[in-house]
């Protein structure tokens, strides 16, 4: 699969949920830029927040991340105060993609599209979302038949290849989520530990796609394997040599 060079813009039936807050210490690193695992969490925040604004919200509270795609055009910083809009650009009756907005006072932006699986919360399988809740996504969209396919594909490298970089990503205890999970944003900290290293690519504008192959839970024992090739910065998640997840950041 190709991701489209631009995100699908806002459509014109419909009106996006809207909400926002200022952009705090603890989202930002050294150079006070808003860093991608806080944008993920805004994610996540906002997605919660939604639902609580939507018909039969409450009866849609679970749901798993299979991909999210960032574009960061100009860097949020600290202090500026976001909005972020959300809404539904293409889906079916178990998924569905949900596009973000986050703009910041200063002038600020980042675009992102999330591949969201809603799952049944007692029985942990792919669920049919309910009519009342589809209703305003199908109003607003004309994507009725989403399907998943991964954009992601190349396997990891052998982990001796002189031009791949291994460090090992030690989990914590705050780190998993009540389904035993770590949590997506955790996976976008262990990215922002690899870009460290390639400041080219994040202070100008960049795409970051990351796709969650498989969960990791408490106790796995993950190496991250980095790979730089031209422009573009490819980061495997990896349990003794299993991919669990894989992160493509490049220029825009």
């Amino acid at each position: 699969m190709v991701i489209p060079s631009v995100l699908p813009e806002r459509p014109t039936a419909g009106t996006p949920f809207e909400t926002g807050w200022p952009v705090r210490l603890a989202d930002t690193d050294g150079d006070q830029r808003l860093r991608l695992d806080a944008i993920a969490r805004y994610l996540q925040d906002i997605g919660f927040e939604h639902l609580d604004a939507v018909e039969d919200g409450d009866n849609h509270r679970g749901w798993v991340v299979r991909r999210t795609v960032m574009d960061v055009l100009k860097p949020i910083q600290f202090g500026e105060r976001v909005i972020l809009r959300r809404w539904c650009s293409g889906l079916s009756t178990r998924w569905c993609n949900m596009r973000v907005q986050i703009s910041g006072s200063a002038g600020g932006l980042v675009e992102t599209e999330a591949f969201l699986i809603h799952f049944g919360t007692e029985t942990g399988v792919p669920a049919r979302m309910s009519d009342r809740f589809m209703e305003p996504m199908l109003a607003a969209t004309t994507e009725h038949r989403l399907r998943w396919k991964a954009a992601l594909t190349d396997p990891a490298p052998a982990a001796d290849a002189s031009d791949v970089q291994v460090r090992p990503f030690p989990l914590r205890i705050t780190d998993i989520d009540m389904l035993d999970h770590v949590n997506n944003s955790v996976y976008l900290s262990g990215v922002e530990e690899v870009l460290a290293d390639h400041d080219d690519l994040k202070s100008g504008p960049h795409r970051a796609i990351i796709e969650y192959v498989k969960p990791l839970r408490s106790g796995d024992h993950v190496d991250l394997a980095a790979q730089r090739a031209g422009s573009a910065l490819d980061i495997w998640f990896t349990v003794a040599g299993e991919t669990h997840a894989v992160t493509r950041v490049l220029p825009i």
